[in-house]
């Protein structure tokens, strides 16, 4: 209850005072609100017994506050029912508290490019939700309430109980991953429950402000987006490739080939971590793809985790062009995102941003390796905590979990996971000597 008031009041500050707000105001408010919520929120677990020193239990908090779904636990189920709802409780706030960070605060300190895709504004600026960004705020969590709904009804109808449903739903919507069972999703074997999770984890990988304009019934919005376009692209690749791989190795095609290719790609790329195959037994290719979608994760103003499809789209734009510039180099080329130019310093400020965030999970690889883990386990603990995806690759696969991991290792982790959540540059420029001046 007190990380859950903690939130309320956090998310109400910001929605209503962005603009009163000093920049370094903003910054350690966000910064500091998330590492808050991950101390107190580690209060039950530590109490109950069930997770008794402060290191795996802030770890845990911290992986359902960021929404990624990483977990020290070797027995889910042998948790009481109260705690197992509150570890799925966190991975909904945190998905909330996302939402009000992508309205209110991140566009306006202008982090990794955010200025060029306000929640407000997916369309053009007379399509704007609300002209009050509390009242954004507030439509948009009113829609992640509605789908919570709905998902809980229909994984019930699908034969779920209320419990099992709102634990997954919650995982769901907020991209987050965490199951109350020791196999994940592959515990409810029904085809109808895994392609209701599949189409929600999409649902909440993508654009929360398309879907108030798709409710408004204005579903050309999804179509003329460049980003969910590409964001559907990649989707689609992924899952072909995928698939052909499979093939060529020999599996059966079926409608469980499709459905368990599908469900795993969609898990991944939104970063939601739901596992329903442990898809290390696959072919390697396969799960070279999935570390890429790890990297590549969700849309802006979704709830999913990663560098964001928008600035991976940019990037691509902008080698085109530069490309462009070797043939004509008197020529110019301006990158535009539908029907808008992206100025340049913004580009610059995303590619900025995608540097960053490779040159940060070579470093936490580096910094792993040095505790004694194997390559494979440090790639995939650092992509899958950096993106907030959850289960990785080696050690910390889909069928494994991160209790093996070394103290320090898990405060770097956990350090990983709050970076990638709030977009890197809101953690790091704390640490420069120009913020404290």
């Amino acid at each position: 209850m007190i990380g859950m008031g903690l939130l309320s009041l956090t998310l109400r500050f910001l929605i209503k005072r962005p603009r009163e707000l000093s920049i370094r105001e903003a910054f350690l408010t966000v910064t500091l609100s998330w590492m808050t919520f991950s101390l107190f929120g580690s209060v039950p677990f530590m109490a109950s017994g069930h997770i008794p020193n402060l290191t795996d239990a802030y770890f845990e908090t911290m992986s359902g506050f960021t929404t990624t779904g990483a977990s020290i636990l070797t027995d889910i189920e042998a948790l009481p029912k109260s705690l197992l709802l509150w570890r799925s409780t966190t991975h909904w706030l945190g998905g909330m508290g996302v939402i009000a960070l992508a309205v209110a605060v991140l566009p306006f300190l202008g982090v990794g490019g955010f200025q060029l895709f306000k929640a407000e504004t997916p369309g053009p600026i007379k399509d704007k939700i609300s002209p009050r960004i509390s009242e954004t705020a507030k439509i948009l969590w009113g829609i992640y309430l509605l789908f919570t709904v709905v998902e809980v009804l229909l994984l019930m109808l699908g034969g779920l109980t209320f419990f099992d449903s709102v634990c997954i739903t919650f995982g769901t919507l907020a991209t987050g991953g965490f199951a109350p069972t020791n196999a994940s999703i592959a515990a409810f074997p029904s085809p109808f429950i895994h392609y209701v999770i599949i189409v929600f984890m999409f649902i909440a990988g993508s654009n929360f402000s398309l879907h108030y304009w798709a409710l408004k019934g204005r579903l050309q919005f999804y179509f003329t987006n460049p980003e969910f376009r590409f964001f559907l692209l990649i989707n689609v690749l992924a899952v072909g490739l995928i698939m052909a791989s499979r093939l060529a190795r020999g599996d059966t095609f079926s409608e469980e080939f499709i459905r368990s290719t599908l469900f795993q790609t969609v898990s991944i790329v939104t970063t939601t971590g739901f596992i329903t195959h442990d898809y290390e037994q696959w072919p390697f290719v396969t799960q070279i793809i999935l570390l890429a979608l790890m990297f590549i994760g969700g849309c802006t103003s979704s709830t999913g985790g990663g560098m964001k499809n928008v600035r991976i789209l940019v990037a691509f734009k902008f080698l085109g062009s530069e490309l462009k510039k070797l043939f004509h180099p008197h020529g110019i080329f301006p990158i535009r995102m539908g029907d808008r130019t992206v100025p340049e310093g913004l580009v610059l400020n995303i590619i900025g941003f995608l540097a960053l965030y490779i040159l940060l999970f070579f470093l936490g690889v580096m910094a792993m390796s040095g505790l004694g883990l194997d390559i494979d386990t440090s790639v995939g603990a650092v992509a899958a905590t950096l993106g907030n995806v959850g289960p990785g690759i080696g050690a910390v696969g889909p069928v494994e979990n991160y209790s093996q991991i070394p103290a320090l290792g898990k405060w770097i982790l956990s350090f990983l996971m709050m970076v990638g959540r709030l977009e890197i540059f809101t953690v790091l420029v704390i640490f420069t000597r120009p913020f404290w001046r």
